[in-house]
């Protein structure tokens, strides 16, 4: 089944000929990237969106996976902080998010003359709240993943068998959705937090959120991690490192982490 969809996927690049991939280095756009560069070679061009909401460490990771595959990569600087729509943190904030990528992206694709452009988003995000597909949809984007029905864990299962190292790796959503919704957005919020993800990354702890609300920094783990965390880390340090930051509390939630739990707000 997996072995056919790869098939449909490699068939729908060898269609497009030519296209401009809007690759975040997340392990679904990535796996697009390596599949069309194999199918399509020098006709394709990854390009990475940075902003305030986008870690250095990503960049750099995606960066590296480029050079890995081979393929073409380019960074485009976007200005969503620039947009209030965006700031303010509404609930459809990454519509507005996803539309400056896409509208820069349309524009960059028809002046290099790539006639489609491709986005990393599986057949699992379809059944979540997720208001930038509509900005894509809105703007003529292909979704090659959601063509040929091909899941998160498919996405992992493909990425392992074509060998790539980062085929596991945890996804890594933009700072923007640490804060609940109706909190205005700055870039020194971003920072701060992005910051303090670093640190507990350096501790080795890789899937986690640092939700910022207000002043509180609310860590979320694994749940089969919380005790040893408890346990085994610094504790009063981690505090200082975080009140260095700029936040006055910091909490551990005690449910763990969950994929989205800002969106719970809808259920």
């Amino acid at each position: 089944m997996i072995v056919e969809k790869l098939e449909r996927l490699k068939a729908l690049f060898a269609e497009m000929e030519q296209a401009l991939i809007a690759y975040s280095g997340g392990v679904d756009s990535t796996l697009v990237a390596k599949i069309a560069y194999d199918v399509m070679g020098d006709n394709t061009l990854a390009i990475t969106a940075v902003s305030a909401s986008f870690m250095p460490e990503e960049l750099e990771n995606a960066k590296l996976q480029a050079a890995t595959i081979g393929i073409c990569h380019q960074i485009l600087e976007t200005q969503e902080m620039k947009n209030p729509n965006y700031t303010s943190n509404p609930v459809n904030r990454c519509y507005f998010c996803k539309s400056e990528l896409y509208d820069n992206l349309k524009l960059l694709g028809k002046n290099l003359g790539y006639p489609y452009i491709i986005d990393g988003v599986n057949a699992d995000d379809l059944n979540e709240y997720r208001p930038g597909i509509q900005a894509a949809k809105e703007r003529g984007v292909r979704s090659p993943l959601v063509e040929v029905n091909i899941t998160k864990t498919e996405v992992r299962q493909l990425s392992q068998q074509l060998g790539l190292p980062w085929w596991n790796k945890p996804a890594q959503p933009c700072l923007s959705s640490r804060f609940p919704y109706g909190e205005e957005i700055t870039a020194s919020k971003l920072h701060r937090v992005g910051r303090a993800e670093v640190y507990l990354h350096k501790l080795g702890y890789k899937n986690l959120r640092v939700r910022s609300e207000g002043d509180t920094a609310r860590i979320e783990l694994p749940p089969e991690t919380i005790q040893d965390f408890i346990l085994n880390t610094d504790l009063p340090r981690l505090i200082n490192v975080l009140q260095d930051l700029g936040f006055i509390y910091v909490t551990l939630d005690l449910e763990g982490y969950r994929s989205g739990k800002l969106n719970q707000v809808f259920q």
